[in-house]
């Protein structure tokens, strides 16, 4: 861990000492801070983008390998890859990060939480994390942060060009995927067919059963997950500025994992969205987008030793429980451009939940209103934001958020920046509508958050410190019936860095996060450390282009966490470093190695759950240059 964040402080130097000298370069765009197209160094929360060259030299598997040691972002893993994944965004609850991809919003409504494990990360073109609350501009679920998964596009006037990978590499894995993507003088769109699977490794170690935790049992088999997915999107844009864009995203599969009750799981996941835009005036940009999330869970028992395939497509002689949830939405947004540098941004949000079970929840729908307004100035060298938002829920009522952040600018283009903003999430239907025998009435969980920061992004350098302090009150938990009420308080201080460069064909980034995740409650457990949130999280990625060739690496780091409130199961701080290797074979043919978890470590993010050690992967990759 020390040597991480060793390495990370030395980058931070390098890009403080080599600013003043770099050119200037092209700053780029970010959508989800603002809602709106807003260039990167004018944005006043803070932000990390992760571009598709970034998830291309990285290699991952999954979206957790992209995401993992970002500032602020931490996961808990239940057993490998495919298996459920949480994220905590700045010591929140897995609850409190609103995800989105495409501009929908995804998750089972059950729950609340997204299955991270299930996107496919070669369907991903750009990925935007913005941390801080922003259910100002989003309502429910904004607490720690927003993460904004953008899917591949084609673009206007390209040819027709087809994409095409091969992988193969430890635990049987295996995955591909071929597309194609064009474009006509005023349209473009991109198609794409991809699969994953891998025999696995036993999720949940044995000795859960006679502790009674993790799973609970002891089931000592490999644990396969297979995937396939698709996606589609295009748009097409009028002389006049008119454009129309849709997009569709589907992954389904089946996922085996350790229990009693249920130990298979075939899960579908699908998000469409469309999204219609004009110039009402001229200066008055109008948006009208419509979308769904539908997910799917059918869960399956099966004996030890269980394979992926006993379970028979159409006959439910095995099933033992399903959850299917939909979610519609529908925005109406306007902005309206005051003066060359002042935008005003208001509109309308609609959604409505669905829910089906094999349980009988006490009430299967909701729908939400949200009614949303955003000022942004910039004057000389200072920025000001303020944003306010008003949701009626159909479940528990009204709630009012709002935000105003602060930025000034110096000559050498620092810039210091100031915010304070309120957030909430609204109880989910496992929360408030499982079968208690009556509903419980709970209030939203609500936060506060105060922070400052500092930032530049001077030429082909880009840097960022920043401090804040979230208090959450009204948290759910459970009485000594076991049944939810309002009731826990935590307070989550924390300090985060980032420092990136892309210079004479190297390709540095660094992350590092200090957090004081604790429980504010009175009692026993008061000053505790949130369960599976680790105090110190560290990420390095390095890469170098030499000629035909790339080479990198990176490390991860988290400090020691508990694995549960009482912090009586203490889960290790581990680090783990990969390496990896592409070779440019041909314009448009590379050839790419990885060995992941080099010094074989191992680990736990969630107590009695395996995690992988050392593995290889190999890839056979096409994809023609632009």
């Amino acid at each position: 861990m020390r040597k991480t964040l060793l390495a990370t402080a030395l980058l931070s130097t390098i890009a403080m000492a080599h600013a003043a000298d770099a050119p200037d370069r092209l700053d780029p765009v970010v959508v989800t801070a603002s809602r709106f197209a807003t260039p990167l160094d004018q944005v006043l929360a803070p932000v990390t983008v992760i571009a598709r060259e970034d998830i291309g030299r990285l290699q991952p598997l999954s979206v957790q390998d992209v995401l993992a040691g970002l500032p602020g972002v931490s996961f808990s893993n239940a057993g490998g890859l495919g298996q459920q994944t949480s994220l905590f965004m700045r010591g929140t609850n897995s609850s409190h990060t609103l995800v989105l991809v495409d501009g929908v919003r995804v998750g089972t409504v059950g729950a609340g939480l997204p299955a991270y494990e299930q996107l496919p990360v070669e369907q991903i073109d750009r990925i935007e994390v913005v941390r801080g609350p922003r259910s100002a501009l989003y309502g429910s679920d904004a607490i720690g942060g927003v993460i904004q998964i953008f899917t591949r596009h084609g673009e206007a006037g390209q040819a027709p060009a087809p994409t095409l990978s091969i992988t193969g590499g430890s635990h049987g894995y295996t995955a591909g995927q071929v597309g194609v993507s064009g474009g006509t003088a005023h349209g473009w769109y991109n198609a794409s067919l991809g699969g994953q699977y891998t025999s696995g490794i036993n999720a949940c170690r044995v000795g859960a059963a006679t502790a009674f935790a993790g799973c609970f049992t002891d089931e000592p088999d490999r644990d396969a997950y297979r995937t396939y997915n698709g996606a589609l999107s295009g748009g097409y844009r009028w002389d006049d500025g008119t454009e129309l864009t849709g997009s569709w995203l589907r992954a389904k599969g089946d996922i085996a994992y350790d229990g009693d009750f249920q130990n298979v799981t075939r899960r579908s996941q699908q998000v469409a969205g469309a999204r219609l835009a004009f110039d009402a005036m001229a200066d008055w940009r109008m948006s009208l987008s419509v979308g769904q999330n539908q997910d799917r869970a059918d869960n399956y028992l099966d004996g030890a030793g269980k394979t992926l395939d006993f379970v028979n497509y159409g006959v439910d002689k095995a099933r033992v429980g399903y959850l299917y949830s939909k979610r519609n939405q529908a925005s109406w947004q306007n902005d309206i451009a005051l003066t060359k540098n002042q935008v005003l941004s208001a509109g309308v949000d609609f959604q409505q939940e669905k829910l089906e079970s094999d349980t009988a929840y006490l009430a299967d729908s909701r729908d939400n209103t949200g009614v949303f307004a955003l000022y942004r100035g910039v004057f000389g060298a200072h920025e000001l934001e303020l944003s306010a938002r008003h949701d009626h829920n159909s479940q528990f009522g009204n709630h009012t958020t709002g935000s105003a952040a602060y930025g000034f600018r110096f000559g050498n283009g620092m810039k210091v920046t100031a915010s304070y903003g309120t957030a909430f999430h609204a109880p989910t239907f496992n929360d408030e509508f499982y079968p208690y025998g009556a509903p419980v009435n709970l209030n939203p969980e609500k936060s506060r958050t105060t922070e400052v920061g500092l930032s530049a992004r001077p030429g082909i350098w880009n840097w960022a410190v920043n401090a804040y302090s979230t208090d959450v009150d009204d948290l759910i938990g459970f009485d000594a019936s076991f049944l939810p009420i309002n009731v826990s308080k935590a307070r989550i201080r924390g300090l985060e860095g980032q420092v990136g460069a892309d210079v004479d064909g190297w390709h540095l980034r660094g992350y590092l996060t200090f957090q004081q995740p604790e429980n504010r409650d009175s009692g026993a457990q008061e000053d505790n450390q949130l369960a599976r949130r680790p105090r110190r999280i560290a990420r390095a990625d390095i890469d170098r282009d030499l000629g035909a060739f790339t080479l990198g690496g990176s490390v991860n780091a988290a400090g020691d966490s508990y694995d549960d409130a009482a912090n009586t199961r203490r889960l290790g701080g581990y680090a783990t470093a990969d390496i990896r290797a592409t070779w440019h074979v041909a314009r448009d043919w590379s050839v790419q190695g990885r060995v992941a978890n080099v010094a074989d470590k191992r680990y736990e993010t969630a107590a009695f759950y395996n995690q992988l050690g050392r593995t290889y992967y190999l890839t056979l990759r096409y994809s023609p240059i632009r």
